[in-house]
This record gives structure tokens, sequence and C-alpha cells, in this order.
């Protein structure tokens, strides 16, 4: 009999017997597997929906990615040439001599062992990493100060080309991924910035990439200044970042920092300004470590294995299914079968309600237009961009009951390359079990009541007082991102939810909260969402239906797909305000 089964957290294809262990913990809910065959080939054919009047796919399919291997003769190569400017440099590494070169075995490569041993004192677990890592740090310089005495301690700032620090710094079996921050007052060799806070620049290198329908990917401009550097490097601003894509060692590299195309000023980075910095990064790079390994396999997209009971009262409107004109200048949804992930479900209970926070009750029609305007509790209204009843009342039933409802291309002011109007939420928000009022006046949730958990064993990326956290995943057979929001930025500081932070799956990582600029600046709610690297670098894809598959495991049950609703006519209720520019993306000021 064929299944499905979860090998190394991704789906395969293999004919097996299986024995069921707790169903709730995801990353160990088999116990024990008995393989009978090895992988097999398999063309899914659609399950027919024969409980459904429309005809319409209900299988759930996983995520296809694709793999690369380093090419580490030419990455030894690149150090040798480094390390030559500096005599003193290339004493402090043995090269192997001969064209004999294994890129598995570490013995053909004794410069590489040395390196990450003095590179660990700068990145530790830079060994780690199967692919060469590439940071901006004057590792000839250090290795020559080293082998002269001019240093004897650990490296300090001037070895950063003029940057601050390397605040996070995480390789796993994909790759690497690397935090590195400037200066608040600037660089010395750039012209001074308007903002005046510290820039982050992300670095990721990856032997893994995934398979997404991107109908934006590969787009962008060649960078001639750095041409000769990297010939395939290409500058473009996606979902609020400036990006720097190349490929080096056959391996792609992403250099990126979240910013706005727009004006700078003091409290907001622009993307002009970005640039400049990025690509001083990009071309102080240095080969600094990282050792050599088999690479991963790719994986092939197969259908995914749910349970076979169904739930009672568990229902879900299906993929890509807006409310009523609710998507960006009311294009529709994003309608992605796809499980990116097989993750605990981010609430640590259920039941919990997937659904819009700003196009239901209480909600703000993300400031498009409320009509007539509710003042009191109870008060009726619809959003302008729909004719869908709603009361001001955040603990209406209707909020806190099934079915779910997908939102993420809900119209937002965030780039989200993945919806058909090219803006869209960028995530989904979860409601938790219950809303508890303070008073019997209130229409208000009190928030900090549910436990938001890891959906993984991961590495937590946040610097303090930021809104959202990330939980980055990094293994044989993936490299995503999981990104929580709308938890107190305060809590997360006190529970030390910072940089580096290791978590385990199902361990509490915040209480699901309303914060958004400040404490009740949104409703009570999670929001949720899912960043998988490609060429393009990190992109933020639909996480409605891998949200589907986790909940089913959490309660044991298989959800009951509802039937597409009939199209809905738009409403005119004359011209809707329109934000004075795009945001880009949730940014360290604002939220989903």
């Amino acid at each position: 009999m064929r299944h499905i089964q979860f090998k190394g957290r991704q789906f395969e294809d293999v004919v097996r017997t299986r024995v069921r262990a707790h169903q709730h913990r995801t990353g160990h809910q088999w116990l024990h597997w008995l393989t009978l065959a090895s992988i097999i080939a398999l063309t899914p054919a659609p399950l027919a929906a024969k409980s459904f009047k429309t005809n319409f796919t209900t299988d759930f399919t996983t995520a296809s990615i694709a793999s690369v291997r380093a090419d580490w003769r030419a990455a030894l190569n690149q150090l040798r040439v480094e390390t030559a400017t500096r005599p003193a440099a290339s004493n402090a590494l043995t090269f192997a001599r001969g064209d004999r070169f294994r890129p598995a075995d570490q013995r053909r490569a004794p410069a590489l062992t040395q390196l990450n041993a003095i590179a660990a004192t700068i990145v530790p677990g830079i060994s780690q990493s199967p692919l060469p890592v590439l940071l901006p740090f004057d590792m000839p310089a250090y290795l020559a100060d080293r082998m002269t005495g001019a240093i004897t301690g650990l490296p300090d700032r001037r070895y950063l080309f003029g940057l601050r620090s390397v605040d996070f710094f995480q390789a796993g079996q994909a790759g690497y991924d690397a935090i590195v921050t400037a200066y608040a007052g600037g660089i010395s060799e750039l012209p001074l910035r308007v903002f005046a806070r510290p820039v982050e620049v992300h670095i990721t290198g990856s032997l893994l990439t995934y398979n997404i329908n991107d109908p934006l990917l590969g787009q962008g401009d060649p960078v001639r200044a750095l041409n000769k550097q990297y010939p395939d490097l290409r500058r473009l601003i996606r979902e609020g970042f400036v990006r720097y894509a190349f490929t080096r060692f056959g391996v792609p590299y992403v250099v990126s920092v979240q910013c706005l195309d727009s004006v700078a000023r003091a409290e907001r980075l622009s993307c002009r300004e970005a640039s400049a910095v990025a690509e001083h990064v990009v071309k102080n790079l240095r080969v600094i470590g990282g050792k050599p390994a088999p690479p991963p396999p790719a994986i092939r997209s197969v259908v995914a294995e749910r349970p076979a009971v169904t739930s009672a009262d568990f229902t879900f409107r299906p993929p890509g299914e807006l409310i009523a004109n609710s998507g960006y200048r009311r294009a529709g949804g994003r309608p992605d079968r796809t499980i990116y992930a097989q993750i605990r479900f981010p609430l640590e209970q259920a039941p919990a309600y997937a659904n819009s926070q700003s196009f239901l009750n209480w909600g703000d029609c993300n400031l498009k237009g409320r009509v007539p305007l509710p003042h009191e509790r109870g008060d009726a209204y619809r959003c302008r961009l729909n004719d869908k009843p709603l009361v001001s009342d955040e603990s209406a039933a209707e909020n806190y009951s099934y079915p779910w409802q997908d939102n993420f291309c809900e119209t937002r002011d965030f780039q989200a390359g993945q919806c058909p109007g090219g803006f869209g939420h960028q995530g989904q928000d979860i409601r938790p079990s219950t809303c508890a009022l303070r008073n019997e006046g209130a229409d208000r949730c009190v928030p900090d009541r549910y436990h938001a958990v890891a959906v993984r064993d991961g590495v937590v990326v946040r610097s303090l007082q930021q809104q959202a956290m990330l939980l980055l995943v990094n293994s044989r057979t993936e490299h995503i991102r999981f990104r929580y929001m709308h938890m107190s930025p305060d809590r997360l500081d006190a529970d030390r939810m910072l940089h580096g932070r290791q978590v385990m799956e199902g361990e509490h990582v915040g209480l699901v909260s309303n914060y958004q600029g400040f404490q009740g600046g949104t409703t009570t709610h999670l929001h949720f969402d899912i960043q998988v690297f490609t060429r393009d670098g990190w992109i933020w894809v639909n996480p409605y239906s891998t949200l589907i598959a986790a909940y089913e495991r959490l309660i044991g049950a298989r959800g009951r797909e509802l039937s597409p609703e009939p199209a809905a006519l738009p409403v005119n209720d004359g011209p809707q305000p329109v934000s004075s520019e795009p945001s880009g993306s949730e940014g360290a000021d604002e939220g989903p």
C-alpha cells in the first residue's frame, strides 16, 4: 500500500508499513518506519472531490526544491588569491599542491581546516556550512596581523570594512545566514545617510532554492561598478528589500537590506541609501570558511498525506478565496495548495481560527472606509469595498468560528509578488480559542492569554525591540523562515527571544497579543507567515495550506473544504482612500 512519508521533514513517496505515535508532535509523530522498497516514481492523479458540487482538487502537495553543488576548487583558488595580497597571510594557511581535490575530502584542503579554526573565533559554527562562507571580514589582513604579532587576541572592528558588527550567524546543512550591521553614523567611505539608525544587512548562501511559480524571479538590473567582480550580479527591489543576487562557486548568494523605495528620512531607510550600504558589503565579501560536504538531494513535489478521519466541525474555505473584494485593488487571492513544511501549529491549543482581522467584525477595513462609521459596541457597519454586514465588536461569534479563510493576498500596502495584484498581506491572521472582555461594555479582547509556540526546532532571528520574530530552519532538506507578528516586543525582549536563541518545536515563544506600533494597535491575533529561499532571496509564500495541514495534525482529523463561493460584484461607494506610498514590507515600524 502506498503512503506519503515525512522523511527529514520532507514528503517522499515510499512503499512501507508504519507505526503511528503521538500525532501532535510533528517532528516525532512516527515512532518507527519499516521501509519495504526504494523510492519509486509517482505521477499523482488528483482525487475526485465527490462531496462537492464544484469540480476542484482537494489535494495538497509538498514543495519542490532544487539543489546545487558547491565548487570548492574555485573557492580555494579565490582564497589563495585573496591571501596572496598579504604575504604573511599566505604563510598562515597550507594550500594543497596538485590538481587532485575531492570536494568532500577535508584532507585535500588543509587550508580550509586552518581557516575554519581561526574563523570560529569570529563566527562560531562556521565549519557547519556546506558551502563557502562569504562575509565582509578582511581575513587576509587579520591573518597577516596574527602572523606578525600585530594582534594577539580576538579580532576587532578594524577588519569589518567600516561596519559595526556581525550580529547574527547561523550555518546548517543547507547553507548559512548572517546579519552585519552598519553604524548609525554611516560608513566613512560612503556618503552621509539621512537615516539615523543602524542598518542591518542580511546575507544568505544556500545549496537549496525553492521552486515557486514566480513571474518576477530572475529580474533585476546589472551593477556596473561590481560587474567585473560578480558578472551575474543583479540589483532588484522586492517585497520591502533591496537585494543583490549573484552566483559564486556555483552557489546562489543574496545580500539584502530592508528599505522603502521613497525619499530618505531620519526614521525611514530609503532604498537608495540602503543600496550604498549593500554594495559596500558585496564589494568587500571575502571567503572566511566553510567545510565541503555532499550536496543535499533535490526534492520533488508529491501529494501530501492527510488524516483519514474527518473532523466533525473543522471547515475551511479553499486556498486563495478571500472575503469578497478584499484583495488589493479587488484582485483575487493566490490558490496555492503547497505545504511548504511540516510544522507544529503555531498556537499551543485548539480551537483556533484563521481568518481576517481587518475585514471581519471590529476590523478597520484596512482604512479603506467603513459605512456608516461605528462609534459604540454593537454598531452595524460594512466595509466600503464590499457589502458584508459587520458589527463593532471584536468578540463577535463570527470572528471565533469556523470556517477558516485565506487572507494572504488581502489588501495591504505591502509588496507580495505571489499575489495577483502585486501587493498583499504577506501572511495569515490567526485568532486564539476565545475572546475574553474586560467588562460587560467592552468591545476589545483581552490580549496575552494564549501561547504561541515554535513550529519547528530552529534559531530565532530578532533584534531588541523588533516587532517581528523570525524562526530560521536550516537543514539538509529545508531552508525556510517563519515569522510571528503582534506579540509584545518588551515581553519578547524579557524572554530573550533574540538573535541566536535556539528553540525546540512546541516551546513557548510568546503570547498572542495586539501590538502594532503600540499595545492595542490591532486586534488580538497572531500574524504568521512563511518565507522560502530563492535565487531572488527570501520570498513570502502563502502559508494557508501549510497551516491547514498543521492544524489537522494538531486535532488529529481532516478538515472539510467548502465549495468556492460565487464571485462577488464590486461595490461602488466612490473613490477609496489610498496610501500616499506603498510600505513594501512590514518593516520595523509597521505590521501586516
